[in-house]
């Protein structure tokens, strides 16, 4: 995708979110986050942005570590993070587009790495604030989702901490059916294996609306329809969680 649409995206996610914290307030629980009140959503999205703004701002080369969690709550937490978040879609839109620094997935350069992740951050994250107001979660677009998606699979799950393995090899299918995108991923002793298309007869398909999909992948709700051997689509519940840090 454009790296001026997920700057775009980003922007409106990260209203989004803030209105809907600001709605369900900062003690409200977050049922696709168990353990989270709306306070730790919030801290932790604020902490991300800018911990990514610093990397294209100030072009550290090498990874740098976050600056930890505000000790604050209420309007003034909100604040904080309407400020860093305005912060971080700045710096993207105005960054060059030769600008150096780190990264830590495959990408056409470092600008469109982080323009990207910050974009399926915030998504997520506000996907997760609406949660605590009940009720389904607003649209999420059939390409951003695809895009998502693919980051997923083929940028997360390709790296050797993923924990998504089988003892025997094993193949998993993902099939948007709003769309033409499939996925067949390769399970073993390995990291996940993700290719585009329907290369390989699966022994699980799990399949759906991309966005619905989307949000499974991301552990934030079930997944539409499985089909054939359904322990691949729990051994992905049970071990592809994505921790910071």
């Amino acid at each position: 995708m454009e790296i001026e649409r997920l700057v775009q995206t980003l922007s409106v996610e990260g209203h989004a979110l803030a209105r809907a914290a600001e709605e369900a307030g900062t003690e409200a629980k977050v049922p696709t986050c168990p353990g989270w009140q709306v306070r730790d959503l919030v801290r932790h999205t604020g902490m991300v942005h800018r911990w990514a703004t610093a990397f294209v701002a100030d072009g550290h080369t090498s990874y740098h570590p976050d600056e930890g969690l505000p000790d604050l709550d209420g309007a003034e937490l909100l604040s904080w993070f309407r400020e860093g978040h305005r912060r971080l879609v700045d710096t993207l839109s105005g960054a060059p587009a030769d600008v150096e620094c780190w990264s830590f997935l495959p990408a056409p350069s470092p600008l469109a790495f982080w323009a990207r992740r910050q974009a399926h951050e915030t998504t997520v994250h506000r996907v997760d604030a609406e949660s605590a107001l009940g009720g389904a979660p607003s649209a999420i677009a059939v390409d951003f989702a695809v895009d998502g998606i693919d980051e997923v699979l083929r940028g997360f799950h390709a790296r050797p901490k993923s924990r998504v393995r089988t003892d025997a090899a094993r193949v998993l299918r993902v099939r948007a059916e709003d769309t033409d995108a499939v996925w067949t991923v390769r399970l073993s002793s390995e990291p996940p294996a993700c290719e585009r298309g329907d290369t390989a007869e699966a022994d699980c398909e799990v399949a759906g609306p991309a966005a619905a999909l989307y949000l499974s992948l991301w552990n934030r709700r079930p997944f539409p329809r499985v089909a054939g051997d359904s322990s691949l689509a729990t051994l992905w519940r049970e071990k592809s969680a994505v921790t910071w840090g």
